[in-house]
């Protein structure tokens, strides 16, 4: 599917399946990619995730610096990486959020 020059939508009432039996799927874009569902859920079901640039928190633990880190959620969506603590850390920086 490819829209050189306009917006490409699909809809179906009963659901779109895309399907790579034997290969990859790749979705890419410029500016915004969203999943959105209204009614059920987004599952990720993969071995790995993998998000390699989140941004990270400030956070810094006192003692031993450990390699542990939480995935925090800002109210506007965006994620970041927090060096986990003895408790949440999520809340500490919010200049990420912005």
């Amino acid at each position: 599917l490819e829209s050189p020059t306009r917006s490409l939508v699909m809809e179906a009432p009963k659901g779109v399946e895309i399907n790579a039996e034997a290969g990859n799927m790749e979705a890419t874009c410029r500016t915004e990619l969203r999943l959105e569902s209204k009614d059920g859920e987004i599952r990720l079901d993969a071995a790995k995730i993998k998000l390699p640039r989140l941004p990270h928190g400030s956070y810094t633990p006192t003692g031993t610096r450990q390699k542990v880190f939480e995935i925090c959620v800002c109210a506007n969506g965006r994620l970041f990486l927090s060096q986990a603590g003895t408790g949440s850390t999520c809340q500490i920086n919010t200049s990420v959020c912005l």
